[in-house]
């Protein structure tokens, strides 16, 4: 079965290049486009897309209040936003609203092929060091959430998650098997009503566990 995308983009050119790399994976197809923020909520309502490629400055609507509509909307999609500039002020302000990774227009074809099946997936975009770096940056001023219902190996591997590490990674740090550590990841996920991977770094940024460098 094929993964539906929906490219929101406020330039055509780059819109037009999306699909044509999109197209030439046989297990991806575009479900639509838009050109700002408000069309991209509507396309989203009607076509219900696996993937959304969301630019974060657009007119009307920009894509971090227009992925906030989108997801409490559609749930089951997944937004990519998506930045021309590395240090992009409102990066931690679309991942807050729901977004599952963040992305640089200029990245290798190859690799935002690879970032929708990710988040496709159900998992989040953090390896990237862009991605862990931004996280970082904006997340000084967290506003406060209590972790009082997780275990200490819960608040242990939260941390570790929001560090950018995988679950390969975390299996290898605490000595842990991949099941072990999927469980927990899981109970996680559930205590903390978060998404993905992504919201669980906020989360961890939030209750002051993972701090600045």
């Amino acid at each position: 079965m094929s993964i539906s995308v929906l490219i929101t983009d406020d330039q055509e050119l780059v819109r037009a290049g999306f699909r044509v790399l999109i197209e030439s994976a046989t297990d991806l197809r575009v479900v639509g486009e838009a050109g700002d923020g408000a069309t991209a909520v509507a396309a989203a309502a009607s076509s219900r897309p696996d993937v959304i490629l969301m630019d974060i400055r657009m007119p009307r609507l920009d894509g971090i209040e227009a992925t906030r509509r989108i997801l409490a909307a559609c749930p089951g999609s997944r937004v990519i936003m998506l930045t021309t500039f590395g240090a992009d002020e409102y990066v931690y302000r679309a991942l807050r609203a729901g977004a599952s990774g963040f992305l640089l227009k200029d990245l290798p074809p190859a690799d935002l092929l690879n970032a929708i099946r990710v988040v496709a997936g159900g998992d989040a975009l953090l390896a990237p060091a862009v991605t862990r770096r931004l996280i970082e940056e904006f997340a000084s001023r967290p506003e406060p959430r209590s972790l009082d219902g997780l275990t200490e190996r819960e608040r242990e591997i939260l941390g570790l998650i929001a560090q950018g590490l995988s679950n390969t990674e975390i299996t290898q740090r605490l000595y842990l098997s991949m099941g072990t550590v999927k469980t927990h990841i899981g109970r996680l996920l559930t205590k903390l009503d978060a998404r993905d991977r992504a919201q669980l770094v906020i989360a961890a940024y939030d209750a002051g566990l993972a701090r600045r460098r």
